[in-house]
């Protein structure tokens, strides 16, 4: 891949630029979290390639974000939560992981994998090509494939997923911190065309209720906005909004409730944290969870 990616994804940022120019550098931003709690004495999980892939960008959004918008815990408990259905799913004799919006993910390289899996990674050349770049002395823990496909064209997503079901193996599929960018039908069609693989079985996401929906647009919304990238998806059924669209929730986790066991909160988080779980239908109380689907009998 071209070094354009590498070029442009690290460009500083000038004094009248917006914070967050495109989805990509969310990707940015997401790795200075991984960075911090690798560095943190307890950490959840080590990415040792986390702080070189955020770069001097991202800690520059990183260090432009009020407190109050930065809330490591949820960014930590998401990672902690994907890597646990991962290793379930990988127990359960998952062959292939497609990590679609992959980002600067590094998993595949930073997890004990066995060498006969098959990763897939999927987004957009620019982010593709940076990683490539920043990743280039090394070495997977499996064997690992890159796609740059733009997944909001249907057309190209469809046909990018027929051509990986047409090599059968027992796909797991990862969206982790993509479909709250999505709109209703737009998520719905996407579960469908996934749920139309016959090799993909399982399926993990991320999910915000309608309530932490509304303050994310907020709070987060102009930057965000300005980005083409404003959250979007908070669906009033909470994970059961997908069974109408080929999958079913078996797992279902509060980000909150699992930082609470294993994180170092707030006072008034901890708190929030002692409320009742709420994992199925969602309102105004803010709530945020990772769950795990299975595509439903028949598809």
């Amino acid at each position: 891949m071209k070094a354009t990616g590498l070029v442009y994804l690290q460009t500083a940022m000038a004094d009248d630029a917006p914070l967050i120019r495109n989805i990509s550098d969310t990707a940015l931003w997401a790795a200075v979290y991984r960075a911090e709690e690798t560095k943190r004495r307890g950490g959840l999980f080590s990415d040792p390639f986390a702080a070189k892939l955020a770069g001097t960008r991202g800690r520059q959004i990183y260090d432009s974000m009020p407190p109050r918008n930065q809330q490591p815990w949820a960014w930590v408990a998401r990672t902690y939560l994907f890597d646990h259905f991962i290793n379930d799913s990988l127990r359960a004799g998952i062959e292939r992981v497609v990590n679609l919006a992959a980002g600067l993910d590094a998993r595949p390289y930073r997890m004990q994998l066995p060498n006969t899996l098959q990763w897939i990674e999927v987004d957009l050349p620019e982010i593709l090509a940076y990683k490539t770049d920043i990743l280039a002395n090394d070495r997977p823990a499996c064997a690992l494939e890159r796609f740059a496909v733009d997944l909001s064209i249907a057309d190209e997503r469809r046909a990018l997923f027929a051509k990986i079901n047409a090599r059968p193996a027992r796909t797991l599929v990862i969206t982790e911190g993509l479909l709250l960018y999505l709109d209703r039908d737009n998520v719905a069609s996407f579960a469908e065309d996934l749920a139309a693989q016959s090799s993909f079985e399982r399926w993990i996401i991320d999910l915000a209720s309608p309530g932490l929906l509304k303050m994310l647009q907020k709070s987060l919304g102009s930057q965000l906005s300005a980005a083409n990238a404003p959250p979007k998806f908070g669906p009033a059924e909470g994970p059961a909004f997908f069974e109408g669209h080929g999958w079913h929730p078996t797992d279902v986790r509060s980000m909150l409730k699992t930082a609470a066991g294993l994180y170092p909160l707030s006072l008034m988080m901890r708190f929030f944290s002692l409320f009742p779980e709420s994992t199925g239908v969602q309102g105004n109380r803010p709530w945020s969870g990772v769950a795990l689907l299975e595509k439903n009998a028949g598809r």
